[in-house]
């Protein structure tokens, strides 16, 4: 058993080990447009702190545990090797080479480090020329993608936020929306610096300028105007949400259009890890689905590849949105008038139903309702489905871990193993779908599946790499 001096010295070790690889971590992405992340835990914009507990959750979870300091090594023969754009899982890759040599051998973790990275390009930038980008409309779901565009510009990065559309112009307008880009009362402080210029109605975020364009439809906009060109407008106002309407957005300088909620017709729905090789060149206006349904797809494609799903029901306990009142008043929908921070209501939900647009054999398979509850932000969904084969929980769990960590849908779904979070220990989780293991219920072939999600945050980031696609980004995974 360790002493008290022997657990305080390995963590000041940890601590130095942490900060040593923080200057790795950020020029990486800056110069090499390398993502650095462990078991899924990005590390770019962390702290010394959040390094360390990425490593400890990575060892409560996997069975693969590393250290701090045996990462570290990995991750000075990945800046050695001056590896191209793409993204590397430093867990699964230390792991991967502590099992055939010794992290201790400097020669060795070099050599194994340069063959698996040997495959990637050496282009920094994986297009030939930046592309510019537009949010049209700038509410929950437009500030929180505004953040995570900016917080991602560099060099190497090709995705450039050139303006953002809105209604209004009033006296003051420009400086609100600084604020509220600036401040948010979930997600906390803007990481970096925002200013206003007045004079051009722009906003200027970690050296980035943004145009703020005011119009009242996308009819009234050339973005010719403004320098954009052959732009990718992210649809973030929910109205416009069938073919006619989206294909408005296709004017001057604007070349496709991504919507960020439920589309009808036959737009095509993705959720990303799941059916985004749908998505063609020639696909003008593209859907990123809903939250809800970012959320469940992933959770029940995995739960079909192996048990197979016969039916089920969907019901989802969602945050109140804006749409919603906060006092009694009018509204046009069924008991979304009543006060939201005040009562749950029950409502629809078209995510159980959305879910075949992305997973066509479950068509037919689900039903859903949803519970507006009163929280602003992280919802969760509870999966009741009916399994082609019988399991047990410890069996189906096993699955799931292996799923979260190891599978192709790691980007998509977390595992929680904790027996004490509740729904604000969530927000800010960028996986659309988190898997409460400790919850999961299950009875021979029926099953009760907890699925957390931060309808807000988790899904931006699910609309992001569906943007990134959009505009040709592929970027590679190692290992």
């Amino acid at each position: 058993m360790k002493t008290a001096n022997e657990h305080l010295q390995q963590y000041i070790d940890e601590q130095d080990a942490a900060e040593r690889m923080l200057p790795m971590v950020g020029t990486l992405y800056r110069q090499r447009g390398v993502i650095v992340t462990v078991f899924g835990r990005k590390l770019l914009s962390s702290s010394t702190i959040d390094i360390i507990k990425a490593h400890r959750l990575a060892r409560q979870t996997v069975n693969d545990k590393v250290s701090v300091e045996e990462t570290m090594k990995v991750l000075e023969a990945i800046v050695a090797t001056k590896p191209g754009s793409c993204r590397i899982d430093l867990g699964l890759l230390t792991v991967k080479a502590r099992g055939v040599g010794s992290l201790n051998d400097e020669d060795f973790v070099a050599e194994h480090v340069g063959k698996v990275l040997a495959h990637i390009p050496q282009t920094v930038s994986l297009l030939d020329e930046p592309r510019d980008i537009v949010l049209y409309g700038f509410g929950r779901i437009g500030r929180i993608m505004a953040r995570l565009l900016i917080e991602r510009t560099t060099s190497a990065n090709p995705l450039r936020l050139r303006a953002i559309v809105v209604r209004g112009g009033r006296d003051g307008d420009l400086q609100k929306r600084a604020s509220l880009l600036r401040r948010d009362s979930i997600h906390g402080p803007f990481n970096g610096d925002i200013t206003v210029d007045e004079e051009n109605s722009a906003i200027i975020a970690n050296g980035n300028f943004i145009k703020v364009i005011y119009a009242n439809q996308p009819e009234d906009i050339d973005y010719g105007d403004y320098g954009i060109s052959d732009a990718l407008i992210v649809d973030n106002t929910g109205i416009f949400k069938d073919e006619a309407a989206l294909s408005r957005h296709l004017v001057p300088g604007a070349s496709r259009v991504l919507l960020t909620a439920p589309a009808g017709g036959a737009i095509k729905n993705i959720v990303f890890g799941v059916n985004e090789s749908d998505v063609k060149e020639d696909d003008k206006i593209v859907c990123a689905a809903s939250c809800t349904t970012n959320a469940i797809t992933p959770v029940l494609k995995a739960i079909n590849d192996e048990y197979g799903i016969q039916n089920g029901h969907v019901e989802t306990v969602h945050s109140y949105t804006n749409d919603q009142n906060l006092i009694d008043n009018y509204h046009t929908a069924e008991r979304r008038g009543r006060s939201a921070p005040l009562n749950m209501v029950l409502t629809s939900t078209g995510a159980a139903k959305a879910v075949s647009k992305a997973l066509p054999e479950l068509e037919g398979k689900l039903t859903g309702n949803a519970i507006r509850v009163p929280t602003p932000n992280v919802s969760m969904a509870v999966c009741n489905l009916n399994l082609d084969k019988a399991t047990d929980r410890d069996a189906l769990n096993a699955y799931m871990r292996e799923v979260a960590f190891n599978g192709d849908l790691k980007q998509q779904i977390d595992y929680s193993f904790s027996t004490e979070v509740v729904s604000s220990d969530f927000v800010g989780t960028p996986e659309p779908a988190i898997f409460d293991s400790v919850a999961t219920i299950v009875d021979g072939n029926r099953c009760v599946l907890y699925v957390w999600y931060d309808n807000e945050y988790g899904y931006s980031t699910q609309v992001l790499r569906v943007l990134q696609l959009m505009a040709g980004l592929h970027i590679q995974n190692v290992p």
